[in-house]
């Protein structure tokens, strides 16, 4: 069987408990390296691979807790941490942690943040200071993550979709993106923006607004909003994410994004 069958029988446990361990360790393998992706755009759309998070999820199954010393520290896991993250071209600064089976390109910079396991992370990208991305999540390349911004991890159902930051993009301090969201390219989340995958992303730069869930449309302006609901208790204010703008297309994207930020006033 290739490897894809292995991990699939491994986890309907077809495969002996020796035979799956082998199989989840070459997965994993791969995905530490950047050999394969949970999730990866072809034809302008992202697939996600379910054998992939079938095979992270084997990795607990199989694995044992065991104590690693990095002195000072002590861990005490099932997943060890990334190392050759100098031949790779990664700064990683303590006390900053990247899980094995993440993969981050040469020039990603990890500020005391968080990687876990599945996650993939594009060349020349900030994680910046208590920033978080979780399981499987897709990070593109020169995305700004901003400090305490939180990239949530999706591992089941299986066929889920991860949170999946796009190319050239900037998420402002504190802005949460969970369950799914697609951020496209090079869009800005101001500070405290949460996107779930029913949160409401309302564009109102026109005549009338334009909803859509799940998904921030490219170049997109985008600051926190409420509105208002009725409840049987009464009228309450849910939030939501207001589109104001666009930014504006440019071989240059730090001299855009600037430009964005003075136009529109957005907090990061």
């Amino acid at each position: 069987m290739d490897l894809q069958q292995r991990i699939t029988a491994a986890f309907a446990g077809d495969l002996d408990p020796q035979a799956g361990w082998e199989a989840t360790r070459e997965a994993v393998e791969l995905l530490d390296k950047g050999h394969a992706r949970v999730a990866e755009k072809i034809d302008g759309e992202w697939v996600v691979h379910q054998w992939l998070k079938q095979a992270v999820l084997l990795w607990f199954r199989y694995s044992k807790m065991e104590t690693m010393e990095l002195a000072p520290f002590e861990f005490h896991d099932k997943v060890p941490l990334k190392t050759g993250l100098a031949e790779q071209g990664v700064r990683l600064v303590p006390p900053g942690a990247v899980r094995y089976g993440a993969h981050l390109e040469r020039g990603v910079v990890c500020m005391p943040g968080y990687v876990n396991i599945g996650a993939y992370v594009g060349a020349g990208t900030m994680v910046d200071t208590w920033a978080t991305v979780g399981s499987c999540a897709q990070i593109g390349r020169s995305v700004h993550l901003s400090g305490g911004v939180g990239i949530g991890g999706v591992l089941e159902p299986l066929g889920a979709r991860p949170v999946i930051i796009e190319d050239g993009a900037f998420i402002g301090s504190r802005s949460i993106v969970v369950e799914g969201v697609v951020v496209e390219e090079e869009a800005v989340l101001g500070a405290g923006v949460t996107l779930t995958s029913s949160t409401q992303i309302i564009d109102v730069t026109g005549p009338e607004e334009v909803i859509v869930k799940g998904r921030v449309p490219a170049r997109s302006v985008v600051i926190p909003g409420t509105r208002i609901k009725s409840f049987p208790a009464g009228d309450y204010g849910v939030p939501c994410a207001l589109i104001i703008g666009k930014r504006k297309e440019s071989t240059d994207r730090k001299t855009s994004l600037n430009n964005v930020l003075r136009e529109f006033a957005v907090a990061v």
